[in-house]
């Protein structure tokens, strides 16, 4: 006979990133946690396994320089002892100034972590509700199922909103012809502590494009065929995408330029054959540490595989490359947080509930990440009788709480840490360097300030 589940302090749904921290923040604070996912029994459009933070999209965390925005959230996600930075920062990939992994190591990692915690118990089952009697964490993720979602919006009583997000392909690196294509990070730049082993010519295989062949590659783009939305292809409304993750075939209609401007831009690249920038370039980023896959970077699209695979045969250097994965689209939906969640990520409909994740319109892997531990350690607080936190405005983290929470709900979508959700500096500061390192300071300062008022804000030893 199978032995009773014991109750548990908080709950946690959802083992995508944010419910992974969420889970282990209250965990390592010291509750019983039972962390609910639905797969293997129940799979979403685009997960492929069952294990915990699972990354469907890219595989990089962006920046993680000191003094861009996400390099400041992830600064202040370590000091806050973040399991998913840590877990990434282990499984690190060459990838520039920025924080890639392979992605199978990182999720088996995060698994690994979860599933060997005393004090999480992991149940394989689809929620069908929101949990009730304690503390639980929604951390469901934009593909959230038809009946925990329809429990959600009985709630908070209305409909959730929602875009298109899209998969870039991925390619053998092995298949690359590297006779044209050429290795190479923008501006030389190679990423930080990469070691004895780490290329010396750059972290990136790039493709270059003249102009001819660019305009042909836009042209073919256009005239490419799509995969239907399906039932919300006819409604002009619901075509919607997140304008920081386009596909391909939307920026190519939008405009000729528009992918020269963006994902295939030449900027700090310099073609070995020509000593020359190329009018275009796409970059392949590594996805795997044996370094055998590569993906490309910012070439989301739902263009049919057939065409997808003719199309990207164009890109010098990838004419006889072996495609591993198309690229495919999916639909995310977010809640209207401004009308729904407080700063500390409570549902101002019940106050022992917290969202968390993309779900709440936070964009992107890092900033899932930030809203699922602050969720986390606040429904452990809740728990433990004591007051949810809010993180400073000044710093990355709490800007961007308050921003999902206090944005115009009318216009609201989904947003990523950028240093313009931050207060200006006093007395402001002209020079644009010199302002972002003034903003990483002074993020870092406020969150050790934080931290003295809410010491439970880092896990005590």
């Amino acid at each position: 006979m199978r032995a009773a589940e014991p109750t548990p302090d908080v709950i946690v749904v959802g083992a995508g990133l944010a419910g992974s921290e969420a889970a282990w923040q209250a965990a390592e604070r010291g509750a019983s946690v039972t962390l609910i996912e639905m797969r293997p029994a129940r799979m979403t459009a685009a997960h492929h396994t069952d294990r915990m933070a699972e990354l469907v999209c890219s595989n990089s965390l962006g920046s993680n320089l000191p003094d861009r925005a996400l390099g400041v959230l992830k600064a202040e996600l370590r000091r806050l002892g973040s399991l998913i930075i840590r877990c990434a920062d282990d499984h690190a990939v060459p990838a520039g100034g920025a924080l890639a992994v392979d992605r199978d190591a990182f999720s088996e990692a995060v698994s690994k972590a979860i599933l060997g915690h005393g004090r999480i118990t992991v149940r394989r089952a689809e929620q069908l509700a929101i949990p009730e009697g304690r503390p639980a964490v929604i951390a469901s993720g934009p593909l959230t199922s038809p009946a925990l979602a329809a429990s959600i919006r009985d709630l908070v009583g209305q409909e959730m909103l929602f875009f298109f997000d899209a998969m870039a392909p991925i390619v053998a690196g092995e298949s690359v012809d590297l006779s044209v294509a050429f290795r190479q990070s923008r501006y030389d730049r190679v990423s930080d502590g990469a070691g004895p082993d780490a290329d010396p010519q750059g972290d990136y295989i790039n493709c270059p494009l003249n102009k001819d062949e660019y305009h042909a590659f836009v042209q073919a783009i256009v005239e490419s065929e799509k995969i239907s939305l399906r039932e919300y292809e006819e409604d002009d409304e619901a075509r919607r995408y997140f304008e920081g993750c386009l596909p391909i075939e939307v920026l190519a209609s939008r405009d000729p330029m528009a992918l020269a401007f963006g994902p295939m831009r030449p900027v700090g690249l310099r073609d070995p054959r020509t000593g020359r920038r190329p009018y275009a370039a796409v970059q392949l980023r590594q996805d795997n540490a044996a370094g055998t896959l590569y993906n490309l970077v910012g070439f989301q699209t739902n263009i049919k595989w057939g065409d997808q695979e003719r199309v990207l045969r164009m890109i010098p250097g990838l004419a006889q490359a072996e495609f591993v994965r198309f690229g495919q689209m999916h639909r995310n939906s977010f809640l209207n947080s401004p009308d729904l969640l407080s700063g500390t990520l409570q549902c101002r409909e019940r106050a022992g509930l917290f969202f968390a994740g993309q779900l709440t319109g936070t964009e992107g892997y890092v900033g899932s990440t930030a809203s699922g531990l602050l969720a986390g350690v606040n429904a452990w607080a809740l728990s433990a009788g004591l007051a949810p936190a809010e993180l400073p405005p000044t710093t990355m983290m709490g800007a961007l709480m308050r921003y999902i929470t206090q944005a115009e709900s009318a216009t609201f979508q989904p947003m990523k840490a950028n240093f313009g959700l931050l207060p200006e500096l006093e007395p402001p500061v002209r020079d644009k360097r010199a302002r972002y390192a003034g903003y990483a300071a002074r993020a870092l300062s406020d969150l050790e300030a934080a931290i003295a008022r809410h010491p439970y804000l880092v896990r005590a030893g």
